[in-house]
């Protein structure tokens, strides 16, 4: 790979970070009246919605905003997190029955007290951050009360792993529709994440145990190697199911001008390639040998390459069956986000240019196309050419977490690259 070609991309991923990404949210995010943040954005960058406030995009901009006052030492970054986090406490927190509400108005009251797990394990992931970032005592208390609940309520200590879709009370919902059997890769994977910055904050035993756990069932029963992919929705035994509509979910709420492919036998090539970075970070905070995961890294790489990655536009596609071509063209922005990461990663555990050459080609596709660079984020949904299909700068899942992250991991990954290339 040419150097001159990796600093270019270099200075313009810095350029949609520092100019872009950080001034947008700055500026728009922050909830002055209220407290907490501002998610919901026209493709304009101009508010729109009514401001209800969920518990994802709450804590993923608390997280974003701590991981970049850590990258940056910059003081104002954690305040910006600190006010949501004293939000967050103040108003999400069930003084009841314990956990977090999923949803309140913009005020703060509760609109929906329902505990989904995906919500809580991204309260640990960002309070965790933030205590990393600034020592804020009530970041790593309140993590491991979540942590706490979800092991009393939500563990299967029968077959392993964890429902998913509880009520207020922390009973499950219904079955079927209501997904309270359902377990899926992409709450484990998240768990995954959030465990892994949970035990590099406290350091205790147990946390390192449940993660170590968490990693063992989605290598054991999520995930193929040989086809090199995961599954997307299981029973409580981790038997395959086809697929269904989970209330509550990103795939439930997203916008879409296509038809939805059988979600029978679906894989996600941007859930598949986030994975494999996780794990390997989760190997390096468990203090695990640099190359533990280079078979998974390989296999699941490889498929979203062989798959899912588009060699004419640049850009990987949203979805397609675990063996075969792919039947979802567009492409979303934080798929697309995460295999930036991805491969960078891959290519620095396992020092094939491949890798190199696909973030190269997926950046060139964000950069003209996934970018407005009026405004500095991201757009949601474009059509395989570039088109945009869904323009909204933010909504109610979409904040500085996925765009933000990845922007900030290619950095520090190209920074490393960049020093022995």
């Amino acid at each position: 790979m040419d150097r001159i070609v990796l600093e270019k991309k270099y200075k313009e991923i810095i350029e949609n970070l520092e100019q872009g990404i950080l001034p947008f949210w700055i500026k728009n995010g922050i909830d002055k009246e209220y407290g907490g943040y501002i998610v919901n954005f026209d493709e304009n960058g101009t508010p729109i919605g009514d401001h209800e406030k969920m518990l994802v995009t709450q804590t993923r901009m608390i997280w974003g905003f701590s991981a970049l006052s850590k990258e940056y030492k910059n003081q104002e970054y954690l305040e910006l997190a600190k006010q949501g986090v004293d939000f967050l406490i103040r108003y999400f927190w069930d003084q009841e029955y314990g956990g977090w509400y999923w949803k309140t108005n913009p005020e703060g009251e509760m609109l929906d007290g329902d505990k989904l797990i995906y919500g809580q394990t991204f309260v640990i992931y960002a309070l965790c951050e933030y205590t990393l970032a600034g020592n804020d005592p009530r970041g790593l208390d309140y993590a491991k009360k979540t942590f706490d609940f979800i092991q009393v309520y939500a563990a299967d200590t029968a077959n392993g792993g964890y429902f998913e879709n509880l009520n207020r009370d922390w009973s499950r919902m219904p079955f079927g529709a209501g997904a309270g059997d359902i377990k899926s890769l992409n709450i484990h994977m998240h768990m995954l994440e959030a465990y892994t910055t949970l035990y590099q904050c406290s350091g205790l035993e147990i946390h390192k145990r449940k993660l170590e756990e968490v990693i063992d069932l989605v290598l054991e029963k999520m995930v193929n190697l040989k086809l090199g992919c995961g599954y997307d929705q299981m029973g409580p035994d981790f038997e395959r199911r086809p697929a269904i509509s989970i209330p509550k979910t990103w795939t439930q709420d997203r916008e879409s001008d296509s038809e939805k492919a059988n979600p029978s036998d679906t894989t996600f090539y941007g859930h598949n390639v986030e994975l494999v970075w996780l794990l390997n970070r989760a190997n390096d905070v468990l203090g695990q040998p640099f190359h533990t995961y280079d078979e998974v890294t390989k296999s699941l790489t490889d498929h979203s390459l062989k798959y899912g990655f588009d060699d004419e536009y640049g850009g990987i596609y949203y979805s397609g069956p675990y063996a075969g071509e792919a039947t979802g063209f567009e492409k979303e922005w934080w798929e697309n986000c995460e295999v930036l990461i991805g491969y960078l990663d891959a290519y620095e555990r396992l020092k094939d240019d491949k890798y190199l050459d696909a973030f190269v080609k997926c950046w060139e596709f964000c950069h003209q196309y996934m970018i407005h660079h009026e405004v500095g984020e991201w757009y949601q949904l474009l059509s395989r050419e570039g088109k945009v299909l869904v323009g909204c700068i933010g909504n109610g899942w979409k904040g500085i977490y996925h765009t933000g992250r990845a922007v900030l991991e290619c950095k520090q990954r190209l920074e490393r690259i960049l020093e022995v290339i």
